[in-house]
């Protein structure tokens, strides 16, 4: 067996399948050709913008995630208090973090970059990120590794994880309202509560494969008169 992926007997196995699969379809046929019917609904129920923040308040603390609010005035002094009471001093944070976010907060703050291990990452206390935005009706938060985002990995490995959603700009009640908000070439993380699985008899156990401890602040910004 070669250790060369181009030739690899899975590979190759795999390709084979697809090919007998698309054994049928004429040369000239493109996927644009037999659109897919998407007549499912887009959301269930209506809701106020207020109404979709309190849904996705409501979601996040069924996955058991702790949830916060404020306005943008109130986001640094709460930062600071969460970060106190959870004893950290070193804090990982993307390179765009906005500024101010940590400006009353008593911690080394560490930018990410390429330079930074899983291992350095393992050792910090915190991170704290924005998101690319946020589904109600699932209590799910993406993100993007957008400016305040970063890479995956910084909010994967250190244990504690503050996110920052901005309400009710950033908040949509489902799944096809947020795919349409999201562009599908951007690498997405998706997290619904702390990271948990369950062994064969349903024991909970978190941290195993993200972070073990989420906090969501919701920013209250009012959104502008239409």
């Amino acid at each position: 067996m070669t250790d060369d992926p181009q030739h690899s007997p899975s590979r190759a196995r795999v390709l084979g399948r697809v090919r007998r699969a698309l054994a049928d379809v004429p040369r000239y046929e493109r996927p644009d050709d037999h659109p897919v019917p998407r007549d499912y609904l887009r959301a269930h129920g209506e809701r106020t913008p207020a109404e979709s923040v309190d849904l996705l308040a409501e979601r996040l603390m069924d996955y058991r995630a702790v949830v916060h609010r404020t306005v943008p005035a109130g986001l640094p002094a709460l930062l600071a208090e969460l970060l106190r009471r959870r004893g950290a001093r070193r804090v990982v944070v993307p390179a765009g973090l906005p500024d101010g976010w940590l400006a009353e907060a008593a911690v080394e703050q560490i930018v990410d970059g390429p330079g930074l291990t899983a291992r350095d990452l393992d050792a910090m206390d915190s991170v704290v990120t924005g998101c690319a935005l946020a589904i109600a009706e699932t209590g799910t938060l993406v993100l993007d590794a957008g400016p305040d985002q970063g890479r995956r990995r910084i909010t994967l490995v250190p244990d504690h994880h503050l996110c920052v959603v901005r309400a009710p700009g950033q908040v949509v009640d489902s799944v096809p309202q947020a795919l349409d908000r999201l562009s599908p070439v951007r690498p997405l993380t998706w997290i619904s509560g702390p990271s948990a699985t369950s062994d064969i008899e349903l024991d909970r156990v978190e941290g195993v494969h993200g972070p073990r401890a989420l906090e969501v602040i919701l920013v209250e910004v009012p959104e502008p008169p239409s």
